[in-house]
């Protein structure tokens, strides 16, 4: 196996960040010259005025550079340290697709349990990562 495919998973993470960074400033363009907000709805972030579909995707992007800094982290570190297997690329893969999945559902349309379902198995998936890993590494 090639231990560098570790780094697949987070590559697709983190390009479907800088697509989700695309979404924010097309949303509020597109909201700006439809009348619903001013320049002073975004000055500081957002106003009350500022419509859920503008919000959403800021939302998403902040969502897609907090935990997944663990998960690139423990990825470099299970690449440094030789440990690339089968087992942690399905896990890294599983993770990714779940905060694909939590990114949609927020985008699109927000049902609260599924969006708090997918992030929440994404962080067990992560959290079993680091375990196996640390183990991995203290024996």
């Amino acid at each position: 196996m090639n231990s560098a495919s570790i780094f697949l998973p987070s590559l697709s993470l983190m390009f479907g960040t800088y697509l989700v960074l695309v979404l924010i400033p097309w949303r509020r363009f597109r909201a700006y010259f439809r009348h619903e907000v001013g320049p002073e709805d975004l000055k500081c972030g957002e106003s009350n005025r500022v419509p859920e579909a503008v919000i959403r995707p800021n939302r998403v992007f902040m969502n897609l550079l907090e935990m997944p800094v663990m998960f690139y982290a423990v990825s470099t570190m299970i690449f440094v340290t030789d440990r690339v297997d089968g087992i942690f690329l399905a896990l890294a893969w599983c993770y990714v697709g779940l905060r694909a999945i939590h990114a949609l559902v927020f985008l699109l349309r927000n049902p609260v349990f599924f969006r708090f379902l997918s992030f929440g198995i994404s962080n067990v998936v992560l959290l079993a990562m680091l375990v196996r890993f640390t183990i991995m590494i203290s024996g």
